[in-house]
């Protein structure tokens, strides 16, 4: 017999799991996503978030409450009778009364081995921080920040070079599985919990935009690791003058490389940028309103000769 489910997500990430768990059958009688937000170069026109567009296109009603303050919005997802909330980069902390409306109670899936990497940002912080494994975790919700029990969990390699936006696509398709899988076992009654473990505790803080600039002072493997945990975004960057101006250049893909030099200048002409200790080359970057190009192309338009300095 499929359950009742409330779907809640906003971002790309969450869509995966609201068609997975549609296709095994179960009746997601609606949808709550963030509200439409401005877009465009003028910011004029309202988006609607990728999971509304998605649960609009399979005829899944939507709901964008900006919060759950109103005890009108408490009482609306109440009356859905639902069996049981899943949760995944909704955006919104859900107050104890919504938690618990659910005959099941609410299922998040997060992307990290909690309790490491709880918080707004995960992906990029594992990876910035160098983590070698990450992965997906179902946990039953509580009033907490991603500090209730966990009922299923799968790790997930990252590569020395693997990006924030490769590790989101594989974290998505295993979050995926892995919530369909849950949700199946709690529907058999079969679904276990553990609480997390109270030693190793770490916050992924949501991603300021003062953190996009490179600090080549930094050892190149802390360097490259910070690249890679902002790319494709907000991305890296660094700025270089080109004709009297400072023009903002982002930096999508690095490696490690050999070399010392004073720290953000180039140390040859292929792109090998020194760091406070070692460097890093640079193999694909990005001018504002331009595209995304491997060095070789980009260095046709834009050299980089020995002692230019990156800042």
């Amino acid at each position: 017999m499929a359950l009742r489910i409330v779907f809640m997500g906003t971002p790309d990430f969450a869509v995966a799991t609201l068609a997975a768990l549609a296709d095994a059958g179960h009746e997601i009688v609606a949808v709550y996503s963030q509200p439409p937000r401005p877009a465009g170069r003028r910011g004029l026109d309202l988006t609607k978030s990728p999971v509304h567009q998605a649960a609009e296109a399979r005829g899944i009603p939507v709901r964008t409450p900006l919060n759950f303050k109103a005890e009108e919005d408490r009482q609306a997802f109440a009356a859905l009778e639902a069996d049981v909330a899943v949760v995944v980069a909704y955006g919104l902390l859900l107050p104890e009364a919504v938690l618990n409306a659910p005959r099941l109670g609410c299922y998040n899936g997060h992307a990290s081995l909690l309790p490491r990497w709880r918080g707004a940002a995960p992906i990029q912080r594992a990876i910035m921080a160098g983590d070698t494994e990450t992965g997906v975790m179902v946990m039953k919700m509580d009033k907490g920040l991603d500090t209730g029990p966990v009922g299923a969990a799968v790790r997930v390699a990252i590569g020395p070079n693997t990006t924030a936006g490769e590790l989101h696509d594989a974290l998505m398709q295993a979050g995926a599985r892995l919530m369909v899988e849950a949700i199946g076992k709690l529907e058999a009654d079969d679904l276990p919990l553990t609480e997390q473990a109270g030693q190793g505790v770490l916050y992924a803080a949501k991603i300021d935009k003062a953190e996009s600039h490179i600090d080549f002072s930094r050892p190149s493997s802390e360097v490259h690791n910070h690249i890679r945990g902002l790319s494709p975004f907000p991305g890296a960057w660094f700025e270089l003058s080109a004709g009297g101006k400072a023009e903002r250049v982002k930096v999508l893909e690095t490696e490690l490389a050999h070399g010392e030099g004073p720290a953000g200048t180039a140390i040859d002409d292929q792109g090998r940028i020194a760091c406070g200790s070692g460097a890093v080359r640079l193999l694909r970057l990005q001018k504002a309103g331009g595209r995304a190009l491997a060095i070789d192309d980009f260095l046709r338009g834009a050299p980089l000769p020995k002692g230019t300095r990156l800042s």
